[in-house]
């Protein structure tokens, strides 16, 4: 007689399937919570006191984590930046501004939303441009971030000042690099600086500003 016969088949338990998604949000939650602390630090401290280990601290995480995720003090800089310039919403900021383009819009309309996008996101990401340019000066590391910085914006400019070209909408006799470099000078952080923080204008002014200016030179 087989003994087995009389006895019930035990369950198999199945492997449940690996689940990624609570990883991910822990490493999301993780990677905020980095680049907060980091420019917390950066703004209070300086760039050159403040220390990945007194970030790590901050943040509740390992310098490990920081330098495979950031890399140094460069990579933080560039995150906090890239954070910055989305403004506000669930859209980038870069993304409406592209979005401004669409269809037959008057040039005018469209710089007024550069204006706009300029009073949002300038509050946001000059404090640590201006923090990047002030520890240029002694920093070659730093001055190599900056020229960095510098250059992107430049084609970003570029990209702008290219669409009002090819839709007709520079006034005659301004080049692309003419319009490029305007462009590029009232987008400069040290532009908030004289008129925001140094004469304490609000940043909805200084939005108007940038457009009627923009305006002026460009159309």
């Amino acid at each position: 007689m087989n003994i087995n016969m009389d006895r019930r088949t035990a369950p198999v338990n199945k492997k449940r399937p690996y689940d990624a998604s609570r990883r991910q949000d822990q490493a999301r939650r993780n990677r905020d919570a980095i680049i907060e602390a980091a420019e917390r630090r950066f703004l209070d401290d300086g760039y050159a006191r403040t220390t990945i280990a007194a970030i790590a601290a901050d943040s509740g995480v390992s310098v490990h984590t920081i330098y495979k995720s950031f890399g140094a003090k460069p990579g933080l800089i560039l995150a906090i930046r890239s954070r910055a310039l989305e403004g506000q919403g669930p859209v980038p900021a870069e993304q409406r501004s592209d979005q401004l383009h669409a269809g037959d819009t008057d040039a005018r309309t469209i710089i007024e939303g550069w204006g706009a996008l300029s009073a949002e996101v300038a509050p946001r990401v000059a404090p640590i441009l201006l923090l990047i340019r002030d520890a240029a000066a002694t920093d070659p590391e730093v001055l190599a971030l900056q020229e960095e910085l510098d250059a992107d914006r430049l084609r970003r400019m570029t990209d702008n000042a290219r669409r009002l070209r090819d839709a007709g909408q520079l006034r005659p006799g301004i080049s692309l690099a003419q319009a490029a470099d305007v462009l590029w000078t009232y987008s400069a952080p040290d532009l908030y600086e004289l008129l925001v923080v140094r004469r304490r204008w609000p940043p909805k002014r200084y939005g108007s500003f940038v457009a009627d200016a923009l305006t002026n030179a460009l159309l």
